[in-house]
């Protein structure tokens, strides 16, 4: 590929500000394993107290807050329920599996994003039965793909949970779209959930770093793993001090990259050989035959515009690095790719 002008590619490939960077170069800093990183401890309890949780703990990728939650939530040998498609089950190397011993239990998803509640039910195995890993924990994903899940689905599961004695997690990596997009606080918004991962290095820009909020125990738990996994980190309130920023700064113009994702769905409907549909947040799926999507994903590339995806599917993804000129320059190129 030629070199990038216009990067679609992602919203982890944004690049601090100079306020980020300022902020990052002040930042008071001392051990955070020893628990003296003031800036650390600062955002830990800046998070807690955004989402009403009683504790939050810093570590460096959204792949480990997961894991720390799963592990926190099961011992070796227990289950997960969790989406076909979900993140922390597909894209995340087989961790819980691989070092926490931890199964997963997939369930598929229907065509709105949802895994239905019946058969969450119905997949969960109760102690007593010793062919059975025991479950003891549903994990859901919000944003899907971009995709808001409506609040009442994630409160219908919720149920389910208390009903059975189970926790609940949410892969929140894109949590502050969500409630960009519904107009929610993000403590409404995670108020059924014992373990929140938020992701600082995607839409909002920091460039390192998730938060694993949640109950107390849940945390403490995780902060052990953390050590053992070998996510403990020293002098980390350099990385601490971006996240603040970027809770402080990002958010809510979290609001141009929905609207700047609409502009692009807009203008590529245009064409009748790609199909799509209006993204909730900052994340857009395109369709198009394999061959000529491949052709075209090709031609953008030769052309500076970076983008993802395979077999005829693209995605698209806006975020603070994408200008309305990048909108401009990618739909151009596509407009001629077409001609």
């Amino acid at each position: 590929m030629n070199s990038i002008r216009h990067d679609f590619r992602s919203d982890t490939v944004t690049r601090p500000s100079q306020g980020m960077r300022a902020a990052m170069a002040a930042a008071e800093v001392g051990d955070d394993v020893f628990g003296d990183d003031p800036t650390v401890n600062l955002l830990e309890q800046k998070m807690a107290g955004l989402l009403t949780k009683e504790a939050a703990i810093f570590v460096p990728s959204g792949t480990m807050s997961n894991l720390l939650a799963l592990m926190s939530h099961c011992g070796r040998g227990e289950e997960f329920i969790a989406g076909q498609n979900a993140h922390l089950y597909k894209y995340e190397a087989g961790g819980a599996a691989v070092l926490g011993s931890i199964q997963p239990q997939p369930i598929a998803h229907r065509a709105d994003g949802t895994m239905n509640p019946k058969e969450i039910e119905a997949a969960i195995k109760a102690p007593g039965d010793s062919h059975f890993a025991v479950t003891r924990v549903i994990a859901l994903e919000n944003t899907f793909g971009g995709r808001v899940l409506p609040v009442d689905y994630m409160n219908e599961v919720a149920g389910i949970a208390r009903k059975h004695g189970l926790g609940l997690h949410l892969d929140g990596a894109r949590a502050f779209n969500a409630v960009t997009k519904l107009g929610l606080g993000i403590a409404e918004f995670s108020a059924p959930f014992d373990t929140v991962s938020i992701c600082l290095s995607k839409g909002l820009g920091a460039p390192v770093g998730s938060v694993l909020v949640g109950r107390k125990d849940l945390i403490d738990t995780a902060r052990r793993h953390r050590k053992m996994l070998g996510g403990g980190m020293r002098q980390a309130g350099m990385l601490a001090a971006a996240g603040l920023y970027a809770i402080e700064n990002n958010v809510v113009r979290l609001a141009e990259d929905h609207r700047r994702a609409k502009r692009l769905a807009e203008g590529l409907a245009g064409h009748k050989a790609l199909k799509l549909t209006m993204p909730d947040t900052n994340i857009l799926w395109v369709e198009a035959e394999p061959e000529l999507g491949d052709r075209l994903s090709h031609y953008l590339g030769e052309n500076g515009v970076g983008i993802t995806g395979r077999y005829g599917q693209q995605r698209w993804v806006t975020h603070l690095d994408v200008s309305d000129e990048d909108i401009d320059g990618a739909l151009a190129l596509v407009d001629r790719f077409f001609v």
